[in-house]
């Protein structure tokens, strides 16, 4: 078979699988940056090359683009409730915040199916030659980049949020969470790489 009857039909079986959709496997509202959504189920792996070429987007959920709009724009009123309203959202979207546990501890088999699942991804999106310069021609970079800086815009938007709850003297989700145990700050030594007399 040729490889470009070969690329066809990968091109019509992933199409016929996946639709367009750009929703997580898991039906989580959270974003995910295309390197995520390739490594969280099969299926991404295998519509990886989709999303180099640009056919397959990641949906900016609108509270992270209301974000990068204005991170800074003072909420009114300015209550803990309106507070918490507009933290929960981004929460929804971001996932949790550095205040917050962590509820999806990736354990010794889900790093090895993610590592499994990056692989597949790597081997699907080798099938495109001159990837790089297909992603830049084809918009797939550059609405990599907006997603990222709506991800930032929204940890941003939530700190500040977070930073005028704490001035009001709200509780948690308004304010960040002080109660959590907080991990061993690490330290680091200045060693040089190579040995010295």
């Amino acid at each position: 078979m040729s490889r470009t009857l070969s690329l066809v039909l990968l091109a019509a079986a992933v199409l016929a699988t996946a639709g367009c959709t750009t929703t997580r496997a898991d039906g989580s509202p959270r974003i995910q940056t295309t390197s995520q959504a390739n490594r969280e189920s099969v299926q991404g792996a295998v519509v990886s090359p989709l999303r180099d070429v640009n056919v397959l987007r990641t949906k900016i959920p609108p509270i992270l683009l209301e974000a990068q709009a204005d991170p800074y724009r003072r909420p009114y009123p300015a209550s803990c409730e309106s507070l918490i309203a507009e933290i929960r959202p981004l929460s929804n979207a971001l996932g949790a915040d550095l205040d917050e546990e962590a509820v999806d501890e990736d354990d010794l088999l889900d790093q090895g199916r993610t590592t499994a699942l990056g692989a597949m991804a790597g081997l699907a999106q080798d099938v495109i030659p001159f990837r790089g310069w297909v992603r830049q021609l084809s918009g797939a970079e550059r609405h990599d980049k907006t997603v990222q800086s709506a991800i930032i815009a929204g940890g941003v938007r939530r700190a500040y949020l977070k930073g005028l709850g704490e001035a009001r003297g709200c509780n948690p989700p308004a304010t960040p969470n002080h109660g959590r145990e907080k991990p061993q700050v690490i330290q680091q030594e200045l060693r040089p790489r190579y040995p010295v007399r």
